[in-house]
């Protein structure tokens, strides 16, 4: 019989005929995962200004801003992150809304400074928000949305319920729950001690997030984790060295022009990725000869004496704010007693986006974009854009 024959006789019966040979599948994923471009990319991409803004006690933080009318939503990132953890998500809402976003490098992250950066205390850092809007805007302040995340999300608590703002007028706190945060504290520093000490590169430090898992958006990560390391050799941040070469390129230079970049092939990336971003096993190898080395911005293993303090009480605080209440949580499992009592009598809003990490907002901008975009017109405090097409209900 012959090959052709065959052919007719399998497709007669219903047989499938023979797969093309070729590579597998997971070699065609894996040579995917080593084109992927962990190149870092200017806050100018997402961000309209920034600023360092200097209060009244001599201390400056970095503020990243964009939007031009409207409320401003003020951002608070977790510990380790930076203001430029919100850079996607900024330019998101602020283009379905009419809105204005402005996010803080905390003390002792990014590139604030502060004559005590280690004082990491929920109040000493819920005083640092207030003296910052209020260097901001003066006397005459907007209508203000605290939103954070972790960390960043009991420093919101704190000034809102400390009455530091105002002009408050609504809250929304990110994957932070007081039980579940008390319950993995136990673990924290194990899991900090896991983390790499150096990188060789900030493409390292990039495709190193998106590997573990810590950032599972790689659009995301390649703005944003400049923010939370410095060279080791003179201590100065990334951000501030990726300025710098910024401004060595040409002034007629288009930002937003993709510009040709290294192929990533030789970088360390022959472990492939499990479908949830997550692989713990994942390495960053580093030269101790290399002068570019780099490490993380602030060590949090010597922050531990704050912990508690950020979370003890948070869930009675949320729940006492007066404004609007907003909770986008990674996984319902997160709830604890209060604030599963305290939504069941509608005390606030809650969003839960499943498939994501715990930094839901780095994760998936667009959704929380959305979550948050529907959460200012139904309190009436922000106009849709044209761009704006709802995808979560607005009750």
């Amino acid at each position: 019989m012959s090959a052709f024959e065959k052919d007719l006789l399998k497709k007669r019966i219903g047989l499938p005929s023979k797969p093309p040979v070729g590579p597998s599948a997971n070699q065609s994923r894996r040579a995917q995962i080593k084109k992927r471009d962990y190149t870092p990319v200017y806050w100018d991409k997402y961000f309209q200004s920034k600023h360092d803004v200097k209060t009244d006690k001599n201390d400056i933080f970095r503020v990243y801003e964009c939007g031009t009318a409207g409320p401003v939503l003020v951002f608070l990132h977790g510990g380790g992150f930076s203001g430029l953890s919100w850079a996607l998500l900024s330019s998101i809402v602020s283009d379905l809304v009419t809105c204005r976003c402005a996010a803080i490098d905390l003390r002792g992250h990014g590139d604030s400074s502060t004559s005590n950066d280690s004082d990491l205390s929920a109040d000493t850092m819920a005083n640092d928000v207030g003296d910052v809007v209020k260097s901001l805007y003066g006397d005459d302040l907007p209508p203000i949305i605290l939103i954070g995340h972790s960390m960043g999300g009991s420093i919101a608590v704190n000034v809102a319920a400390k009455h530091l703002i105002p002009s408050l007028i609504g809250l929304c706190v990110i994957d932070v729950v007081e039980g579940s945060a008390m319950d993995a504290l136990a673990g924290m520093q194990s899991f900090l001690r896991g983390r790499p000490k150096m990188f060789k590169s900030l493409d390292n430090v990039i495709e190193w997030a998106v590997r573990s898992g810590q950032i599972r958006n790689v659009d995301s990560a390649r703005v944003s984790m400049v923010g939370q390391v410095k060279r080791v050799d003179n201590d100065e941040t990334a951000s501030a060295e990726l300025e710098h070469e910024h401004d060595l390129q040409t002034p007629a230079l288009n930002t937003d022009t993709i510009q040709e970049e290294p192929d990533n092939t030789d970088t360390p990336s022959s472990q492939s990725t499990s479908t949830k971003g997550n692989n713990p096993d994942f390495k960053i190898p580093t030269s101790p000869s290399c002068k570019s080395q780099y490490t993380w911005r602030i060590d949090l293993t010597n922050t531990d004496i704050y912990w508690k303090d950020w979370f003890q009480g948070l869930s009675k605080k949320f729940l006492s704010c007066e404004v609007p209440k907003m909770l986008i949580l990674a996984g319902v499992d997160r709830l604890d007693k209060d604030l599963t009592i305290g939504q069941m009598q509608g005390k606030f809003q809650m969003q839960v986006l499943p498939q994501c990490g715990h930094a839901v907002h780095e994760d998936n901008p667009d959704k929380v974009a959305e979550v948050l975009a529907t959460f200012m017109i139904r309190q009436k405090v922000a106009e849709p854009t044209a761009n704006f097409q709802p995808m979560f209900p607005a009750c």
